[in-house]
């Protein structure tokens, strides 16, 4: 079964370092607290709102050991009017065998107000 893993970030600015380092924080935690192999993921989509463009937050992943051939994606969010600012989304389709309600999604920063519901009390 291919479950959606999701997760979301701001970054405390629209620099390179600022949006890897952030990003590079998200895609840790998601992977820990889902114990998350590469070669289980099929593929990885990544979005930033428009007032995030310094660089492509796929460079982070890059970063982890064993996650070269992981296909990712980064794409822009839609510019909804009043929405979170300086946001970094991640959804990652995964083979696992756990349940929908047993998958922890990671929400950080002024990204928790995304989906209380569902963010992680690890993070």
């Amino acid at each position: 079964m291919i479950r959606g893993m999701r997760g979301a970030t701001t970054v405390s600015a629209n620099t390179e370092e600022a949006i890897i380092s952030a990003t590079e924080e998200l895609l840790a935690q998601l992977i820990e607290v889902n114990h998350i192999q590469p070669d289980s993921v099929a593929s990885v989509l990544i979005s930033t709102t428009e007032d995030v463009n310094a660089a492509f937050p796929a460079k982070a992943l890059r970063k982890f050991a064993g996650w070269t051939y992981v296909p990712v994606m980064c794409m822009r969010e839609l510019p909804v009017p009043n929405s979170l600012e300086m946001c970094v989304r991640i959804m990652m389709h995964v083979n696992t065998s756990l349940p929908q309600e047993e998958i922890v999604h990671v929400y950080l920063k002024e990204a928790k107000v995304l989906r209380p519901d569902l963010g992680s009390s690890l993070v």
